[in-house]
């Protein structure tokens, strides 16, 4: 057989299993770019919330956190690789909402964002229902000091209160991340307290 043609196939298996080996970020280690990632469940928020992220991402040192947030109101949670080119941060903001009015926030927000910074490049946007909650989400490109980042931007009715959350990366890492952040996402859970 001809080895551009054993070469062709090996590529398209490859790719094949790359994508496969995507599909679930609970059921043990995935193939991100050049090295595995094992996912396991994290509670935040006195356990109320619970999400699924790389089990080596570590709290964001406080220097670090300031440079590369340097609002005052920076996320309360900022979990990141070694380096912190890939973060996902969580954050309460003392803002009411309600299921029905996940969708006007997420809309809100991007207006803010877009106003904010016109340069930045939207992608997709929409409304998912995860765990029985509304999840508002939309993607974009910004642009940092010295690179590009893509952004997933989801808020979350969290308590009567908005929970926003982000991951982010290179931007150039965007083709490897992007489906593993939708991922990250789609395992949200807000603990449902029992009232005796």
């Amino acid at each position: 057989m001809d080895k551009r043609v054993d070469e062709k196939i090996l590529d398209f298996i490859n790719a094949a299993e790359a994508k496969e080996a995507r599909k679930e970020i609970e059921n043990g280690p995935i193939k991100i770019g050049e090295r595995y990632y094992e996912f396991e469940e994290k509670s935040f928020f006195e356990e109320k919330l619970k999400i699924y992220i790389p089990n080596d991402f570590e709290d964001m040192p406080l220097e670090a956190r300031k440079f590369k947030y340097p609002s005052e109101n920076r996320p309360e949670i900022i979990k990141c690789n070694e380096d912190g080119s890939i973060a996902i941060t969580l954050n309460i903001i003392d803002s009411p909402l309600d299921e029905e009015r996940v969708e006007e926030l997420k809309n809100g927000m991007k207006v803010i964002i877009k106003k904010t910074n016109p340069a930045n490049v939207f992608y997709e946007d929409g409304v998912l229902e995860i765990d029985s909650k509304n999840i508002g989400f939309f993607e974009f490109k910004s642009y940092a000091i010295d690179d590009s980042l893509y952004n997933l931007m989801f808020f979350i009715e969290f308590e009567g209160k908005t929970l926003m959350g982000t991951f982010s990366c290179k931007y150039g890492e965007c083709e490897e991340w992007r489906d593993i952040a939708f991922k990250i996402m789609d395992t949200i859970k807000v603990v449902k307290q029992e009232y005796e």
